[in-house]
Formats: structure tokens, sequence, C-alpha cells
């Protein structure tokens, strides 16, 4: 048996999600289906992690095994024949028996994006939050730096989800403009569930001047849930990056 690894990007607004699901169809199913599509073989297919309902993907990491023998590279363009145009493998590789595509990961990197002004533009209307008064985005900066570091969570996952380890270290918490769109970049070693979402609720109060800038700090001293901010909607987070001892989403998707 081989090990392939594959970046499979997609939009989410028609999914619930990474994962197979009984109340609808999940991007994972597809490809398991893509797959058997290709290779003739009911193939499990392992993801570097879920993203929820309306959630998106710039750069998942996944793979599975195969007798096929087909050379690694063409997997991307077979699969794509069998797949609907707003689910794509950018990419295709054979890799390490030992590598997997959650367990192996190193980091991985979420951006949420937020486009303000008076008009909901039409084609960001599934990437993107639209908010019509411009937050405080100098006040969002400060407080995102609180986030950096390695800190108990809890108070960012959602209310009743039980975890025994809630801690986590972020390296990347900063917000960027460009024209009407706001993004927020986050990477650390894990997640909890809903903590992005909560992380970007919790900050766009403290742009709107709803709560202080020491909100984030406050938070995660109580690890109340009710002392951080809202979720955000879904619609606007993507999967960014993956990155592994030596293997970089980032990097893959210069080359295409």
């Amino acid at each position: 048996m081989r090990r392939i690894r594959i970046v499979v990007e997609y939009e989410g607004t028609n999914y619930v999600g990474w994962q197979t699901q009984p109340n609808g169809p999940a991007v994972q199913m597809l490809l398991e289906q893509a797959l058997l599509a290709v290779t003739g073989e009911r193939t499990a297919l392992h993801g570097s992690g879920r993203t929820d309902s309306g959630v998106h993907a710039r750069a998942q990491v996944a793979h599975f095994d195969t007798a096929a023998r087909m050379a690694a590279d063409k997997f991307a363009i077979a699969l794509n024949t069998h797949l609907p145009r707003d689910i794509r493998v950018l990419y295709s590789e054979e890799a390490p028996e030992d590598f997997h595509a959650r367990f192996s990961a190193k980091d991985k990197q979420y951006r949420y994006t937020v486009q303000t002004g008076p008009h909901a533009r039409v084609f960001a209307r599934n990437t993107a939050l639209h908010l019509h008064a411009a937050p405080d985005v100098a006040r969002m900066r400060r407080a995102a730096r609180d986030v950096l570091g390695e800190h108990d969570f809890r108070a960012f996952m959602s209310a009743g989800v039980q975890m025994e380890r809630t801690v986590r270290r972020i390296g990347l918490s900063e917000w960027t403009q460009e024209g009407e769109l706001l993004h927020y970049d986050v990477a650390g070693n894990g997640f909890l569930y809903n903590m992005v979402r909560i992380l970007v609720g919790t900050l766009l109060e403290i742009g709107a001047g709803r709560r202080g800038e020491g909100a984030i700090r406050e938070a995660l001293a109580s690890g109340r849930r009710s002392d951080a901010g809202a979720t955000a909607p879904a619609h606007g987070l993507t999967l960014y990056r993956v990155r592994y001892e030596d293997f970089d989403t980032a990097e893959v998707l210069k080359t295409l």
C-alpha cells in the first residue's frame, strides 16, 4: 500500500463541514466517493482537522492509503473529474508511510474575513462577514496580541463542550486590512471547538467599543464562556495553512 497526501481547497457553503455526517453532504464524503471512482477501492480519507458547516478551506491536508498504481501527482487531476466545482484537489504526492494528516501537523492557520461598508459585496457574501460600520482596527490589533502565547482557552470554547485539555499555544494573532476587507489571521498548535470564531466575535466587540481592550485577558483569566464575546458566523472563516515538519501548504501553493 502507498500513502498519498493531498491539498484540498473548498468553499464550505453547500456542505455540513469536512467530516462525513448523516445530516447532509460533507467534503470528506464526496472525496471518498471520488476515490472509489478513481481507484475502485473504498478508502478512508484522513484530514488535518474538521471544519464546521459553512467554513471554507484554502489548504486542507488529507491522506489516504491505496494499492492503485497511478502516479502520485495524477491523483489530483483524476479526483477533480469526479468532484463538484466548489471542491478542488490542488496537489497530490506520495507521502512517507508514517505521515498522518492530523497527528503529524505542527500548526494550523485560520483566517477570518470581514467586509465593511454600506453595501454587502456580492462576491464576498459567502466568504466574509459584512459589517456596515467599520470597527476600530487599532483597538483590535492591540487586543489580538493578548491571544499570543500559551494559555488556557476554556473561555473561548462553545458552552457545553467537554474537553480535558484546553491549553493551546498561539504563535500568530493579527489583523490586516485590504481596502474594505479586514483579515484576522491566527495560527497555533491546536484550536478548541469554535475557538477562532469566538476570538473573532470578542475582538469585533472590542473594535465596536462594546468591550474594553482588556477583554481577551480577562476572559483568559476567568475561564468563563460568558466573559468572551459572541461566536462570529461560520462563513467568514477559512482554514488557511497547515504546516508539518517537512511539508508546508504555503510553499505548495506558491508552486501552483
